[in-house]
């Protein structure tokens, strides 16, 4: 005869969890069998539905492992009936004390039920053939009854990981956009209270290196979106910041530009060459051939350069298909028209281009471009600067 105790042992009182959890442990499965450690990890994933901490799902995970069985079967005895000991072991050393309270815990989270012998130990008995007719210790069997509980909430969980991280990246993507274009104000020296702005930039990165949950993510995006506004607002003011815009009459906007990329995506071996921004001298002996006049062939900045490629509108043919590429892509990485020109005019259009291809290749190395661009230009503009090194480190790297 076998009888299934409702109370429990020794001086744990009767409780109205208790009862309940007894009654579903003797309702009917949904699902007849189930992978336990495919069930385990779901558990895992969805625990803090069921108030269970990782310290407690260590247990479970031990006491999983006296079941013989890979699956929690309907059909099967589910109990398990370790020692204290025996269970402390697999349970990596945890003290006997702390055991208890984390298999109290799994108790009352509905998670497992205890089978209480008369005199409290755990033991199972046996008939003549070895199989178990009663076992008296913990009863696996609320886990297969929650088996689709417990795959939602994993479901569920997993759903709100995927847009806590959606969000945290929203944040980070415009923290990063309103913090470079705040730079590039300073940089360009455009009115705005840029000192204020980047103070309360640098409060939001504090605040986002916290570990916050999802409604505080929620007002972060919400500082972080109003404060990019006001930074936009404050660039677009003074500032075309439409570089990105690809169509052709954009591209070349003044009669400079067209002067600049006619005299040097066009030269030929004729020696014409640029000494300032719109004059040409057709001298020979009057050419000042500084570092930065000497050009790189286009192939090599091509294959040194290879992601300035897909922007082009056609195949990358001359100079002049790379001068206009290269016009869209600074404005793309926030390089002002003004910057261009005078990089254009210290190294000529076709070495200001390579410069730019360059740049773009280790787009995500340089902190502020349109600086950076600046600072090539003045050494360009002192003799002291020609693209070919940065050009040839590159080809080094692509190839090594």
């Amino acid at each position: 005869m076998t009888y299934h105790a409702t109370t429990p042992f020794g001086q744990r009182p009767v409780t109205a969890g208790l009862l309940e959890n007894a009654r579903a442990a003797r309702a009917p499965a949904p699902v007849p069998r189930v992978d336990k450690w495919q069930l385990f990890r779901q558990l895992c994933t969805g625990r803090l539905a069921f108030g269970v901490t990782d310290r407690e799902l260590g247990v479970l995970n031990a006491l999983l492992s006296f079941l013989p069985e890979q699956s929690l079967d309907s059909g099967e005895t589910l109990t398990v009936f370790p020692s204290n000991r025996a269970l402390s072991e697999r349970a990596y050393g945890m003290a006997e004390s702390t055991l208890r309270r984390h298999l109290a815990a799994l108790v009352r989270s509905g998670l497992i039920t205890r089978q209480d012998s008369p005199n409290g130990k755990r033991y199972a008995r046996r008939d003549r053939g070895g199989e178990i007719t009663q076992a008296f210790g913990f009863d696996l069997r609320p886990l297969l009854l929650r088996a689709r509980e417990i795959a939602e909430a994993a479901q569920a969980a997993e759903d709100a990981a995927a847009r806590l991280k959606s969000l945290r990246e929203t944040v980070m993507l415009k923290k990063r956009d309103a913090y470079k274009l705040a730079e590039y104000g300073v940089a360009e020296g455009l009115p705005g209270n840029w000192e204020e702005i980047l103070d309360q930039l640098a409060l939001l990165h504090r605040n986002s290196r916290r570990k916050l949950d999802f409604a505080s993510w929620e007002e972060l995006h919400t500082d972080v979106d109003n404060l990019l506004i006001k930074v936009l607002g404050l660039v677009s003011e003074t500032e075309d910041m439409s570089g990105n815009d690809v169509n052709s009459e954009r591209q070349f906007q003044n009669s400079k530009q067209d002067t600049l990329v006619s005299e040097h995506c066009l030269e030929t071996s004729d020696g014409a060459s640029e000494r300032s921004g719109n004059e040409v001298v057709k001298d020979e002996s009057e050419i000042q051939h500084s570092p930065a006049s000497i050009r790189v062939p286009l192939a090599l900045v091509l294959k040194a350069c290879p992601d300035v490629i897909p922007y082009a509108k056609d195949p990358i043919r001359d100079w002049r298909d790379l001068c206009k590429t290269t016009q869209v892509v600074s404005g793309m990485m926030g390089i002002s028209r003004s910057a261009l020109d005078e990089a254009r005019a210290a190294m000529g259009s076709e070495c200001a281009a390579s410069v730019v291809a360059g740049m773009l290749q280790r787009v995500d190395e340089i902190r502020n471009p349109g600086g950076y661009l600046r600072s090539l230009t003045a050494k360009a503009q002192l003799g002291k600067f020609s693209p070919g090194p940065m050009i040839m480190s590159l080809l080094n790297r692509e190839t090594s």
